[in-house]
């Protein structure tokens, strides 16, 4: 289990915040959001750092996160829907914001009303865009994207030579970023890193008075090379490692606490949960939670007779999971653990400093994007370090 390097969480400040009738807490550390922006920001420097706040903060709350971001100094926003534009727009006035699924058929006049600015993805979005002007006061900004071998969104090469001859069309509105992203960026050594550079570089220097876009979380660390005009983090952000086998350089922002619902003991050879999957091979005492795969706990986070799962914190105390993870209940084993340290109503540390979401992602076999994007609604939200507007 991972321990990030120079932070202390305020655990028993989550645990006296928490409501009696919560199934689970997430804390949020604001504070820490906002260290790993500066971070970034220093980083990529003199490049402008953006933040991605998409699907709600990658979970945190957006509400919460975009306001203390703003206060450590960012006021570039990219978000993936039109929808959730609205909703920040509501939140932060004055900021240049982007949507990053770019322009549907017909929604110019939505982003006019918020002053949002659609990631233009093909010559049939920019040929709208462009058009769409006359019906308003001034052009309206967007950017233009470029696909470089993500293929996924963006312009296609095909159409690269269709989008340096397009001047007039680029002319009808404020063109103030092309941007790319990049596919394999976690992985520093991978080729495909220095192909889509060249590949950026080939177009955009045709295009030199426009601002330019590459670098996500990881390619920040890529150097000077990718970060020109604007770099563009997410998941680094929220504490997530942007790296696949390298360490993680980001501070964590989230814990995450379980509540025990009911203790109880069993004796060796006996099973747990759903399948019979985990043998006891001890006379075991078990804490069950009141969380699960609903509220965004993987099924995958669970152990068998043939595989150990994850692993939960009581106080200091590792304790391992038992058996499958159910829809809204998880069991742990408490054996280990001093007996007065588990009681009903307590919390179990799910995720934290020593089994990070990065840790979780690795048990479960999947990305810690994932792990923060699912947690669910039935925890409570807890946020520290940034209050009122006021930087922390």
């Amino acid at each position: 289990m991972a321990r990030a390097p120079g932070h202390t969480p305020d655990v028993a400040a989550d645990l006296a915040a928490a409501s009696p009738s919560a199934i689970g807490i997430l804390s949020v550390d604001l504070a820490a959001l906002q260290r790993n922006y500066r971070k970034l920001s220093q980083i990529a420097a003199p490049a402008e750092c953006a933040a991605v706040v998409k699907a709600d903060a990658y979970g945190l709350g957006l509400s919460r996160v975009a306001p203390a971001l703003a206060a450590a100094g960012c006021w570039t926003f990219f978000v993936a829907t039109l929808a959730e534009a609205k909703e920040l727009a509501n939140i932060l006035l004055g900021l240049d914001l982007y949507v990053l699924d770019g322009l549907f058929p017909g929604t110019a006049p939505e982003f006019a009303a918020i002053d949002a600015r659609p990631v233009l993805g093909s010559m049939e979005e920019i040929i709208e865009w462009a058009g769409s002007g006359a019906g308003f006061a001034a052009p309206l900004p967007a950017a233009v994207h470029i696909d470089t071998g993500m293929n996924r969104l963006g312009v296609k090469p095909d159409d690269y030579a269709a989008l340096i001859v397009a001047g007039d069309m680029l002319e009808a509105f404020p063109t103030d970023l092309l941007m790319s992203h990049l596919a394999c960026a976690e992985t520093p050594e991978h080729p495909k890193n220095a192909e889509q550079l060249a590949a950026f570089l080939e177009i955009t220097d045709k295009l030199p008075q426009i601002p330019r876009s590459l670098a996500n979380s990881a390619g920040i660390f890529l150097g000077q090379d990718y970060a020109f005009d604007l770099v563009r983090p997410g998941v680094a952000l929220y504490g997530g490692n942007p790296f696949v086998n390298l360490a993680n350089p980001m501070e964590p922002v989230i814990r995450l606490y379980g509540r025990i619902a009911q203790l109880g003991e069993a004796e060796r050879g006996e099973t747990i949960g759903y399948g019979a999957a985990r043998t006891l091979t001890r006379r075991t005492r078990y804490a069950t939670i009141a969380t699960g795969y609903a509220d965004g706990y993987f099924r995958g986070l669970g152990s068998t007779d043939a595989q150990d799962g994850a692993i939960a914190l009581l106080g200091d105390h590792p304790v391992p999971i038992l058996g499958r993870v159910s829809m809204d209940l998880i069991v742990f084993d408490v054996t280990d653990a001093p007996v007065d340290m588990a009681q009903r109503g307590g919390l179990i540390e799910l995720i934290g400093e020593r089994f990070t979401i990065d840790d979780a992602a690795a048990v479960a076999g999947t990305i810690p994007y994932e792990v923060l994007t699912s947690l669910g609604p039935r925890y409570q939200r807890i946020y520290s370090g940034f209050e009122n507007g006021d930087e922390a």
